[in-house]
């Protein structure tokens, strides 16, 4: 019991910061490797997805209702995140990811110096590309955050949201809105494989699913009520968590 009660809090903190800018496995997969020591890492990450995927649908619903979404930017990157995505966890199966563990703290340091240097950056939403270009950038986008999020994960939605900003011109608030249906894409993708090779917890992943949920509204509720400001805020905040967090484990632990 005390093992539901620890995993369905971390799920519900999960899902709050998800809904706002990404980042909640941060607290959902260390939860799982903590309380769940014994079980292979593969159905963990699984099992992680099986919960997260339900949050990260109800936000990204709430952002459609309220926030204008980018569909001609959102629908192309998630059906190449979709196809990379299954790609990098039947990768992930095979193959170590080491190489990313040890990189992946230097490039969120880069994220975040360049968000903390350009003041303005993610304050406006004017969107920079149309047509054929648009969508072209879209399917790369999409593709290597797939591959990496069903290869790896740490850090996706702010990976997400940080590149939507960057390489489309929106604000914090519309990338994180159109980071939340690319996400979902990719945890579809990577929980098929998961699910196919039985790397899931099914009663755990469903309990941790409800928590999500709960999590995820309300978070989503507060990103929208206070807009690309407070999104930014907590944008640095979980990168920063996340370059202390990746630093540790590639080179401390």
């Amino acid at each position: 019991m005390t093992d539901y009660l620890i995993l369905g809090g971390a799920a519900f903190l999960a899902g709050i910061i998800d809904a706002v800018v990404g980042g909640g496995g941060l607290i959902q997969i260390p939860a799982l490797f903590s309380v769940l020591p014994s079980v292979v890492p593969a159905t963990l990450l699984g099992t992680s997805k099986l919960a997260g995927i339900w949050g990260t649908g109800v936000a990204a619903i709430n952002f459609a209702r309220r926030v204008r979404l980018e569909w001609s930017t959102a629908a192309p990157a998630a059906v190449s995140a979709f196809v990379w995505a299954f790609v990098g966890a039947y990768t992930v199966t095979r193959i170590p990811p080491d190489f990313i563990r040890k990189l992946l703290p230097f490039i969120l340091a880069a994220v975040a110096l360049y968000t903390v240097k350009k003041k303005d950056f993610g304050s406006v939403h004017a969107p920079l590309h149309e047509g054929i270009k648009e969508k072209v950038i879209a399917v790369m986008v999409g593709g290597a955050i797939g591959f990496y999020d069903g290869f790896f994960g740490p850090g996706t939605g702010s990976f997400l949201v940080f590149l939507f900003v960057r390489l489309f011109g929106f604000d914090f608030l519309g990338a994180s809105a159109v980071a939340k249906v690319v996400n979902v894409a990719c945890n579809f993708a990577a929980l098929l494989w998961f699910g196919y090779s039985g790397h899931l917890l099914w009663q755990i992943g469903l309990v941790m699913a409800v928590c999500n949920v709960a999590g995820s509204i309300l978070g989503s509720r507060l990103a929208i009520r206070h807009g690309s400001v407070f999104v930014r805020k907590i944008f640095l905040f979980v990168v920063t968590i996340l370059i202390l967090k990746t630093t540790y484990d590639a080179f401390l632990k």
